[in-house]
């Protein structure tokens, strides 16, 4: 085909960087004008706007470029749904320096090849991430949310609490229930429940 080279490039994370894509875009013979770009979206949020600019971009007789099918979709039935559209329009559809054809019997063969292993890689990756949070998680690296208070602030808070010279509200910059999860916590064992009795919540 002899139209219009329109490109897309997405990335998965705001940490990852577009230039490598971006720049094999160009070397593919699209105009910087017509690149469009999704940052920090994975392949299975169809919701993508970039994606949907470069699509609604596309007419017939022109080509869709993309670096990689795994950029363009991350699973089969949304690359086979892409794929037949672009047939049903006649945009034609080039990963890397390759064009591929998914209404031609051979070209649809090679693309639905090329879908697999993207949702393979997929699948695999979560996986991976799963068991290293895991591995993670049972040597103590993986952890919540860093308490507001550090163990000295909290014994601080419990004996400024016990004096009954303090209001909750003066017992540190954190919130009510902070306080109120800390004392409890330090609570000795026997005494009522701090957030049922009240005591020293003074405003």
């Amino acid at each position: 085909m002899s139209g219009t080279r329109v490109g897309y490039a997405r990335c998965s994370t705001d940490e990852q960087d577009l230039t490598a894509q971006r720049e094999a875009l160009l070397a593919l013979r699209v105009d910087p004008d017509r690149l469009y770009l999704d940052h920090g979206l994975t392949g299975t949020t169809r919701a993508r706007p970039g994606l949907d600019q470069a699509l609604a971009a596309v007419r017939a007789g022109d080509t869709l470029v993309v670096p990689k099918l795994d950029r363009l979709a991350c699973s089969m039935p949304d690359a086979r749904a892409i794929g037949d559209d672009l047939v049903a329009r006649g945009v034609a559809l080039s990963l890397g320096a390759s064009v591929y054809d998914p209404g031609d019997p051979m070209g649809k063969m090679f693309f639905n090849v090329l879908a697999t292993f993207a949702e393979f890689e997929v699948d695999l990756l979560r996986i991976r991430t799963r068991e290293g949070m895991a591995v993670a998680r049972a040597k103590g690296r993986l952890k919540g949310r860093a308490p507001k208070l550090s163990v000295r602030q909290q014994r601080e808070l419990v004996r400024m609490h016990a004096t009954g010279d303090y209001t909750i509200t003066e017992l540190f910059t954190v919130s009510r229930p902070t306080v109120y999860r800390v004392l409890e916590r330090n609570a000795p064992a026997g005494t009522s429940d701090l957030a049922a009795s009240g005591t020293n919540r003074s405003p």
